[in-house]
């Protein structure tokens, strides 16, 4: 395993900064060699400016989805307390089609 700082390579440093008006805290994470070169692939193709960059991205996709199954998942329990519709499959799929619903 590779030991791989974000931001600061082989130093771990434990302050709060502040970046466009939220608290950032320094973190270490452990990647593999392999990770790691992927990383820097990212980052020398241009997709990221540096590795925090890519982390970064990483969490807010995964808060995304997160939110994304929520919602889902709200949608699901609000379609099953409502009941059963008195309309028929096919009326369903003409109403969509027809912009009705």
């Amino acid at each position: 395993m590779l030991n791989y700082f974000i931001v600061v390579h082989n130093v771990t440093i434990l302050h709060h900064k502040s970046i466009k008006n939220m608290t950032t805290i320094r973190k270490s994470i452990t990647f593999t060699e392999q990770q790691d070169r992927w990383i820097r692939t990212r980052i020398k193709n241009g997709d990221f400016t540096n590795d925090s960059e890519y982390v970064r991205e990483l969490v807010r996709k995964d808060q995304e989805r997160d939110q994304k199954l929520m919602d889902l998942k709200n949608a699901i329990d609000e379609g099953l307390q409502s009941g059963k519709s008195k309309l028929k499959v096919g009326d369903i799929i003409r109403m969509v089609d027809n912009g009705e619903l």
